[in-house]
C-alpha cells in the first residue's frame, strides 16, 4: 500500500455521498491506497491547500481550478474523474408549478444560493439561454440556502435555489414545491477529483487508485436501494433521519446527478466554463486539455 495521502473534503453535503460511500465501504484501501480524508476549513481553501501542500488530492468543483488558472496563467491545477455530472440545486417555490418554464421567473422574488459561486452562475446561463432578462427578476444574492428556505416559509421570496437537505424539509412540510431540478440542463461536470498537475505526473497509481474506488462506490450507490445507501452514510448526516436522506438521495439519483462513468467529457467542461464566462466569474478561456488529465500516465 501507498503512503498515506490527505484528501480534502470541500464541504459536508448531500451531493457528495458517493465519497462517504467509498469511505464507509472501505474501496480506496482496496484500491491499495491510505486515504486521509480532511475537511477542508472553507471551500476557498480546497484549491488553495493543494497549490501550498496543504493536501494532495481535492474533491470539489472544476469550476475552481478554472478560477484560479483565470487569475494565474501558470496555476499547476487539474481535474480528473467526474464524480458529480450534473448540478444538484432545485427551485424551490411557494406555490406549485408543474409545467415550469424559465419566464415563470419573472417579477418573481428569487433567492439565489450564495455559499459557491457555481450554482448562480449556471442558473443565470439558463436563464439568459432561455431568452429571460435576468433584470425582470427580483434577485436575492446575498443570503445562505438556510436564510432562502427561511425566507420561502415567511412569504419573504417567491423561490429559493437551495441543495439537499432543504429541500425535502420544505417539500415534507407543506410549505415548498418543487418546480425545477437545474440537473435537467445535463453533465456540466460538477465535482471531480483536483490536484496539481506535478501530482498526476509523480503519483499516477495513485490517482488511478482514487478513480478505482469512487467506480466501485458509483457502481453501488446505482445498484443498491436509496435505503440501503442512506443507512451506510447517515452518519455523516446527523440532523437527518435515514428515511428522509433516502428520499434526497433517490430524487438524487432518478435526475441523473450522479454518473456511471468518471470519464469527465469535453462537452460537459465547456458548458461549466461557458456559464462562469456568461455570468463574468472568469474572462479567460482555458483549454480542456490544460485543465482536465484524461490519461493517467503509466
Amino acid at each position: 500500500m501507498s503512503d498515506p495521502i490527505i484528501l480534502y473534503e470541500n464541504m459536508r453535503t448531500v451531493v457528495y455521498v458517493p465519497f462517504y460511500l467509498a469511505i464507509e465501504r472501505g474501496d480506496w484501501a482496496a484500491a491499495g491506497i491510505d486515504v486521509s480524508v480532511q475537511t477542508s476549513p472553507n471551500t476557498p481553501e480546497t484549491a488553495q491547500g493543494l497549490i501550498d501542500g496543504r493536501a494532495d488530492v481535492s474533491w470539489g468543483g472544476p469550476m475552481r481550478v478554472m478560477l484560479h488558472h483565470d487569475k494565474d496563467r501558470e496555476c499547476p491545477l487539474v481535474c480528473f474523474a467526474q464524480v458529480v455530472a450534473r448540478d444538484p440545486s432545485i427551485l424551490v417555490g411557494r406555490v406549485p408549478n408543474e409545467r415550469f418554464r424559465f419566464a415563470d421567473l419573472v417579477g418573481q422574488r428569487v433567492g439565489a444560493m450564495t455559499e459557491v459561486p457555481t450554482p448562480w452562475m449556471t442558473l443565470q446561463d439558463d436563464v439568459r439561454r432561455a431568452g429571460v432578462d435576468l433584470d425582470c427578476i427580483q434577485w436575492t444574492k446575498d443570503q445562505s440556502m438556510a436564510e432562502n428556505a427561511a425566507a420561502l416559509r415567511a412569504g419573504e421570496l417567491d423561490v429559493a435555489q437551495v441543495f439537499e437537505p432543504h429541500v425535502d424539509a420544505l417539500v415534507q412540510s407543506g410549505e415548498g414545491h418543487i418546480w425545477h431540478r437545474c440537473a435537467v440542463r445535463g453533465d456540466s461536470s460538477w465535482t471531480s477529483f483536483y490536484t496539481t498537475r506535478s501530482f498526476t505526473q509523480e503519483q499516477p497509481d495513485t490517482c488511478r487508485a482514487l478513480v478505482r474506488g469512487i467506480e466501485r462506490a458509483l457502481a453501488v450507490l446505482h445498484e443498491d436501494s436509496a435505503t440501503t445507501i442512506a443507512e451506510a452514510v447517515i452518519g455523516y448526516f446527523p440532523d437527518l433521519t435515514t428515511e428522509s436522506l433516502a428520499r434526497m438521495i433517490d430524487g438524487y439519483r432518478s435526475s441523473g446527478l450522479w454518473p456511471r462513468s468518471t470519464e469527465l467529457p469535453a462537452e460537459a467542461f465547456v458548458r461549466l466554463k461557458s456559464a462562469m464566462i456568461s455570468g463574468g466569474l472568469i474572462s479567460h478561456d482555458p483549454p480542456y486539455d490544460r485543465l482536465v488529465v484524461t490519461d493517467l500516465p503509466e
